[in-house]
């Protein structure tokens, strides 16, 4: 038995001296210096104490480390959960504590503010990154290592993702899962040794970790590897890239500065887009601004990437192209499954060997998402239109995606409902030119509601910031049904133009 992930992804990497990573600063990384911190990491993940099937935590700032990390895990065989750096402390004990993780990874400097937690769960706690105690630990271990048998099928990752109503649940990610899909987006979008990808996304995301790394290991390439998505930076080093891959919010901020142009980005040769909706009309702007038409896909956490518009054929704004090789997806009727015919809405259901093995230790929530034939129900409502192009309607389960991120309506409302000063609440998605949707609390306040100032400080204390409301819309009252139910497509639909408003009278909306 072998290790399918890293012989494709990791061993090729061994005692090769090509590049692998340019860093912000210029420094380069090569790939057989790739290979041996991987598996110096492989050795002190299992000094640690930890085997195959454990699950290791980590919640740290980008990295070359981090990425070394993700393969050390995959290398040895250990369970990788990648954490967004975002989250508060309250929010990061329930993915550790659910996952039943044995080791939390951290940056440096927040050794001291998780101590308390990590005692609590009874954990490892350690510090990845420059100065950091596992890379001291890692430093003189050696780069030799024999991998870890797994099976294909033998669990690679765990992502949390989150319904409307409920606890978080961890998305549990075979090795089959992960690879199947990196070859064959390598394959679909053409990716050769000879590209290097503009990597500005986090690698805590499916998108950033699972979809841009994974499949530029597969393809023997390189990548451009910052540590956020900043203009300037973005702009220095484009001029070395053959590709990138970004959220909506990284093309409408390319698209706001002068720098943009024809000239700039005409050795590129694929844009990706994706974790949200990318507006048509943004894809319409930086196909006259710069003669590049961005290629639009879609995933989920739940399932990698499901369809891609074409790399040769049209890409079409508004769409999401076609499924990929190897993917089965419908449209069904969300009641009984039953497939509806072309140009109709109703869910989409996908199967196929990119479609994850279930939810951590919740047997029963994954039996209601898998139809009886085994099509998984994804919770997007969609429609195939007269050229086979798969369109997003909307999200049967009122899913935010504000900046690439999950936004899950209740739990903000949640929040927002204990506040003194707030009758009730409403959480929607609005339209964004930047965000590709943003997150509004619809608000019925008491007498003596708060200050939107003094609501943000609350939120602050529990909720990531991309969580956080963007607007706040306060009403006498909410609409409702004839049942009682909040009438949320009502608010949508009537609040669709805020943020163009907002833009209109000059107003931002970034914060």
């Amino acid at each position: 038995m072998t290790n399918p992930m890293y012989e494709a992804l990791f061993a090729p990497l061994a005692d090769n001296p090509r590049p692998f990573l340019t860093l912000a600063d210029g420094t380069g990384v090569s790939a057989a210096a790739f290979h041996d911190q991987v598996a110096r990491f492989s050795h002190a993940l299992l000094a640690c104490g930890l085997q195959a099937g454990d699950r290791v935590a980590v919640q740290a700032s980008k990295s070359p480390q981090m990425l070394a990390l993700y393969g050390a895990a995959v290398t040895t065989g250990i369970v990788f959960l990648p954490l967004n750096t975002a989250y508060t402390p309250d929010e990061l004990e329930y993915f550790v504590s659910d996952c039943g993780a044995r080791l939390l990874l951290v940056d440096p400097g927040r050794i001291d503010a998780l101590a308390p937690l990590t005692g609590r769960l009874g954990i490892a706690l350690e510090s990845l990154g420059p100065g950091g105690s596992f890379d001291a630990m890692a430093a003189g271990q050696s780069a030799g290592i024999t991998p870890t048998a797994r099976d294909e099928n033998d669990l690679a990752a765990l992502l949390y993702t989150s319904g409307t109503t409920g606890r978080s649940k961890g998305a549990m990610l075979s090795q089959r899962n992960l690879l199947s899909n990196a070859e064959t987006l390598v394959t679909l979008w053409q990716f050769t040794e000879r590209d290097v990808l503009l990597h500005a996304l986090p690698i805590f995301h499916t998108h950033g970790l699972f979809v841009a790394s994974n499949v530029i290991l597969r393809a023997g390439a390189q990548m451009i590897f910052l540590p956020r998505f900043d203009l300037d930076q973005v702009f220095d080093v484009i001029c070395n890239a053959t590709a990138m891959m970004g959220v909506p919010t990284f093309y409408t901020r390319m698209l706001g500065d002068p720098r943009l142009s024809r000239e700039t980005v005409g050795h590129i040769r694929l844009f990706i887009s994706g974790s949200a909706p990318l507006l048509a009309e943004t894809h319409v702007q930086w196909s006259e601004r710069t003669g590049h038409a961005i290629l639009e896909r879609y995933g989920m956490t739940e399932t990698n990437m499901l369809t891609s518009n074409p790399y040769d054929g049209a890409r079409r704004p508004g769409t999401v192209g076609h499924p990929l090789p190897g993917v089965s997806l419908r449209i069904a009727d969300p009641v009984t499954g039953v497939e509806l015919p072309q140009g109709e809405t109703g869910m989409i259901d996908v199967k196929g060997p990119n479609v994850f093995q279930g939810y951590w230790q919740m047997p029963e929530k994954t039996a209601e998402e898998f139809r009886s034939d085994g099509y998984f129900m994804t919770g997007d409502l969609g429609m195939i239109d007269d050229q086979g192009y798969v369109n997003i309607v909307g999200r049967a389960k009122d899913l935010i995606i504000s900046g690439g991120y999950n936004v899950y309506p209740k739990e903000v409302e949640l929040a927002l409902d204990e506040m003194p000063g707030v009758l009730e609440s409403a959480v929607i998605g609005l339209p964004h030119p930047d965000f590709g949707e943003a997150v509004v609390a619809v608000l019925v306040p008491t007498d003596d509601g708060p200050e939107e100032a003094q609501i943000l400080q609350v939120l602050s204390a529990k909720l990531a910031r991309y969580k956080q409301p963007k607007a706040f819309i306060i009403l006498p009252e909410l609409p409702r049904n004839t049942m009682g139910k909040v009438q949320k497509a009502e608010l949508r639909r009537t609040y669709r133009d805020y943020f163009r408003d907002m833009s209109a009278r000059g107003v931002s909306s970034s914060a």
